[in-house]
């Protein structure tokens, strides 16, 4: 691996996002954090009136290079604690990010670089969000960058794209007739349908050759009493694919499904789609300039290829949004583990360093027009 000069500031940044964490659409001081990094590097930014998050800008011409970093950290228990908690990296994709600004600041650039410092990955809103706040006017490329668990990539090695899935997440409630236990004739258990729900999902044969999963993630019945045969209940679905085209097959199944069961038991059944985040939709001409930027940064061994996770970013809203837009995530291995979103997740933070360079290297490149 080459040897670049450090970035001295990566550190204290990284600690301070790291204990002082804030989960989606409550990241105030992590903005105010953030704009007083900008205040000092004399960067300028715009702050806005309603949402978390800012947007800086660098560099002169009419194309804009964008760069996006996820700022919120996830609510989960910590050694038996509830607590934010940036077991998800967030707090080094925006550290990395700040490391590129810095080198980039201070070289010739024929187009402006757009930093993106979004809230809200975890909930799935934030890109949309951003979207909505017109973040993308005159952006040709876009990318992100992300620390992948060890097992997918370990430290050292970068990957000029990762092909996120699609996922999307279902509540819905089932609305039948209690019945004493010793009458069960006389009501509509709503377990009945649970179980007729499930069989349904074990019954969706989708192409062999597309990775893709449903699963009941919840269930809640209870009559009260043990005697009671419950007539209704609530439940969650988490729906995944690598594939979008694959997760909306799915989506219309599953709820031609939910009508047929409703017959076959006349119960009436509701259901809500929550939280859809799409897949990746990578653009090969992006990604290239990352795999030649991670050989021009860091030396053709530490060149991976890209990475396909059944994981989901909602980084991929701003190419759904806008398909003309190239787009691609850089991952960073970090010998990261036990895994992301573990409470107790720990990275090798030489990373930073790695992820910066990458970075700088890429939008530079991206700057100038490089294929």
């Amino acid at each position: 691996m080459k040897q670049v000069a450090k970035i001295e500031q990566l550190p204290t940044w990284f600690e301070y996002f790291h204990t002082n964490p804030e989960v989606s659409w409550k990241e105030f001081n992590t903005t105010k954090k953030i704009a007083s990094i900008l205040d000092e590097l004399n960067v300028p930014y715009y702050t806005f009136p309603d949402v978390t998050g800012l947007i800086a800008e660098i560099g002169e011409g009419e194309e804009v290079i964008a760069v996006r970093a996820d700022i919120d950290a996830l609510w989960q228990e910590v050694d038996g604690v509830m607590q934010a908690n940036h077991s998800c990296g967030h707090d080094a994709n925006m550290t990395m990010v700040l490391g590129a600004l810095v080198r980039l600041k201070e070289m010739p650039l024929k187009k402006r670089i757009r930093f993106i410092f979004q809230p809200a990955e975890e909930t799935g809103g934030g890109a949309l969000a951003m979207i909505k706040r017109d973040v993308l006017k005159d952006v040709t490329y876009l990318y992100g960058i992300h620390l992948r668990p060890i097992e997918e990539l370990p430290f050292g090695k970068v990957a000029p794209a990762i092909h996120h899935g699609a996922a999307v997440f279902l509540e819905g409630s089932i609305h039948g007739i209690d019945a004493h236990g010793a009458r069960p004739h006389q009501g509509k258990n709503a377990i009945d349908v649970l179980m007729a729900m499930q069989q349904m999902l074990s019954t969706l044969h989708m192409d062999p050759f597309e990775a893709c999963s449903a699963k009941l993630t919840k269930m809640v019945a209870d009559g009260g009493s043990i005697n009671i045969i419950p007539g209704k209940a609530t439940f969650s679905m988490d729906i995944r694919a690598q594939k979008n085209s694959v997760i909306f097959d799915l989506q219309s199944r599953i709820e031609k499904g939910f009508q047929h069961i409703s017959q076959m038991f006349d119960v009436e059944i509701k259901w809500e789609w929550l939280d859809l985040t799409p897949g990746a939709e990578v653009c090969e001409e992006a990604a290239r300039i990352a795999e030649l930027s991670i050989i021009e940064a860091l030396g053709k061994d530490c060149l991976a290829p890209a990475v396909v996770t059944p994981g989901s970013d909602d980084f991929h809203f701003y190419t759904i949004n806008k398909p003309e837009l190239k787009a691609a995530m850089i991952g960073i291995g970090a010998d990261l583990a036990p895994g992301l979103h573990h409470p107790q997740m720990a990275f090798n933070r030489d990373a930073l360093q790695i992820g910066a360079d990458v970075l700088t290297t890429t939008l530079k490149n991206a700057a100038r027009g490089r294929e």
